[in-house]
């Protein structure tokens, strides 16, 4: 078929039948290869007139038709025509069904509008490529037009029916981001929440001395590095977190801070509430110079086993309050030079067993000019008057201290914990508050107690449960909690006498001052502080004699001639 025209006979005639498609067998030609059938693939005709002209009436008309022919045993086909071409690119509006922003298939191709009657929606075209930055298998770059942007359509060979968007563009009703040409040192990369006023963006500011990388998140933003990552800060690096931040090291950890013993290469962490430190195995702290540590409220220290600290230089300490000191097992303290001590007030030493005192030197005792020396050479005794046993009788040792810290540790011994339910005066639950035997007669008490017996309470079940406090007379509260049960209040020591006022129930204290009648008070309240004072004279003890938890006669007149002798 493509041959069809190598042989190809050209020809004369004056018979228009002879027209493309026509077959004819040609004979008597001198050369007897072209006596064949022919078939006639052209003509063209062209004849003479000459009667339709003025003044040529003496010449006939004339047809002459010049054709060409093949073999009629050859295939012809027609030369196929030109394809259209289209002459450079051009521009079109990214299509799609209506309140849709992206429309693709999986490919990533999209639609645009293809004609002056085309609806503008997702049936416009015919799926069209767009080109990218950088496309590889499952690697590159992708950015999908979306609905309503102008691209660039060009052409693959000029051919319209391979269509390619190779760019987009901005118009007046698509504008870049930033505001040109104020930001016309800037190269930007913004992209646009789906169906919604966010962003994400990558900006470059390119302006002299103002240099900057920015990266806007509108939502999360993650980072994976499968290796190693280096950050280098060569100035200040500022972090602001507004919620929580989380940091979590499978290995190890180095933090390095300043490089001079100097201002500014301090290190300062402020915390707003609770800080919490967990070291499941050892902590070493090490300090050049100096270290000091400041706490407004409490401190506690908890060591399961032993302790240690060692201080080179001098050691001092300073407590404003009390000072409480509890050792369960053995105490044993080492003083190569002096030791000293000074108490401004009482000193006293009670041991339930033995006291050894061993100098090397001697043992004196001295009070005002009176002294008492104990050397290896026997004991002298100085003084104005010297009593061997002509009486007297000895002094009150101090008490010791035992508040809610110590008695928090005997609680652990009791099996008990240590943040137990106390009565709200520093005493553990099982602690009466009463003071040892031998310093009874210094303090002062006082228990308030409701009429009658403690069975008495049960007929008035709406105090069960009141709150109640005890202030002393400069306001301060004493004892606070709740009425048990059995309606007892706690007692309470002073050291002096004072006036105590107790305040039940929960709404706003209201005091009110109430006369007292006859029946309030009894002549033989001054017996209370009489000597050779008689259980008798007792005003409540007939109302009291029937509890059960009070004590017998013989135990009060007991307790009471032990403090007369004492």
């Amino acid at each position: 078929g493509w041959r069809h025209d190598t042989e190809t006979a050209t020809c004369i005639s004056n018979s228009p039948e002879l027209c493309p498609g026509k077959r004819f067998t040609l004979t008597g030609h001198p050369s007897e290869t072209l006596n064949r059938e022919w078939q006639v693939v052209s003509s063209v005709l062209a004849g003479d007139q000459p009667q339709a002209l003025h003044g040529s009436g003496g010449q006939g008309t004339t047809l002459d038709n010049h054709f060409e022919a093949i073999p009629a045993d050859r295939t012809w086909r027609v030369p196929p025509q030109p394809k259209p071409s289209v002459d450079g690119p051009q521009s079109a509006i990214v299509t799609g069904p209506a309140g849709e922003e992206i429309f693709c298939d999986e490919h990533g191709r999209v639609r645009f509008h293809w004609d002056r009657y085309c609806p503008g929606n997702e049936d416009s075209s015919c799926w069209v490529r767009v080109s990218q930055a950088w496309a590889g298998a499952g690697f590159g770059n992708l950015a999908i037009p979306r609905v309503g942007q102008e691209v660039i359509v060009d052409f693959l060979n000029g051919d319209p029916d391979q269509p390619i968007i190779m760019g987009r563009t901005y118009h007046q009703d698509n504008r870049s981001p930033g505001s040109l040409p104020g930001t016309k040192t800037q190269m930007t990369i913004r992209s646009k929440t789906y169906k919604g006023s966010g962003f994400n963006e990558l900006r470059f500011e390119d302006a002299t001395d103002q240099e900057q990388v920015y990266i806007h998140a509108q939502k999360d933003m993650d980072t994976e590095v499968l290796n190693d990552r280096s950050t280098k800060v060569r100035h200040d690096h500022t972090e602001s977190i507004g919620n929580n931040q989380k940091i979590t090291v499978t290995t190890g950890q180095t933090v390095s801070i300043g490089t001079k013993k100097e201002g500014g290469h301090d290190q300062s962490i402020t915390v707003a509430n609770d800080r919490r430190i967990t070291v499941r195995h050892d902590q070493t702290l090490k300090v050049t110079n100096d270290r000091m540590a400041s706490i407004s409220h409490d401190d506690g220290l908890y060591v399961a086993n032993d302790r240690k600290v060692t201080v080179e230089g001098k050691q001092e300490h300073t407590t404003t309050g009390d000072h409480i000191s509890l050792v369960k097992g053995t105490h044993s303290l080492e003083v190569k030079g002096d030791l000293a001590r000074k108490v401004s007030g009482v000193l006293g030493i009670k041991v339930r067993n033995e006291i050894v005192l061993e100098s090397g030197g001697k043992i004196t005792l001295k009070v005002g000019s009176s002294f008492v020396v104990i050397h290896a050479g026997g004991v002298d005794i100085v003084g104005p008057k010297i009593n061997l046993n002509s009486g007297g009788s000895p002094g009150t040792p101090v008490g010791t201290l035992l508040p809610g810290v110590l008695e928090a540790l005997m609680d652990e011994d009791n099996g008990q914990a240590s943040g137990g339910e106390g009565t709200g005066d520093g005493r553990g639950p099982d602690d009466s508050g009463e003071p040892d035997d031998e310093n009874k007669a210094n303090l002062q008490s006082l228990r308030f107690a409701f009429p009658g017996a403690d069975s008495s309470v049960k007929t008035m079940s709406w105090l069960i449960g009141q709150p109640y406090k005890i202030s002393d007379s400069k306001g301060n509260v004493l004892v606070s909690g709740t009425i048990e049960q059995s309606g007892r209040l706690p007692r309470v020591m002073l050291d002096e006498p004072d006036e105590l006022t107790l305040m039940m129930g929960s709404e706003e204290w209201e005091v009110e001052d109430l006369a007292l009648g006859n029946d309030d008070t009894s002549s033989d309240d001054a017996a209370y502080d009489d000597e050779g004072y008689d259980l008798v004279n007792d005003p409540y003890y007939g109302k009291l004699e029937q509890d059960e938890q009070w004590p017998s006669d013989a135990d009060i007149n007991e307790l009471l001639n032990n403090y007369a002798e004492g």
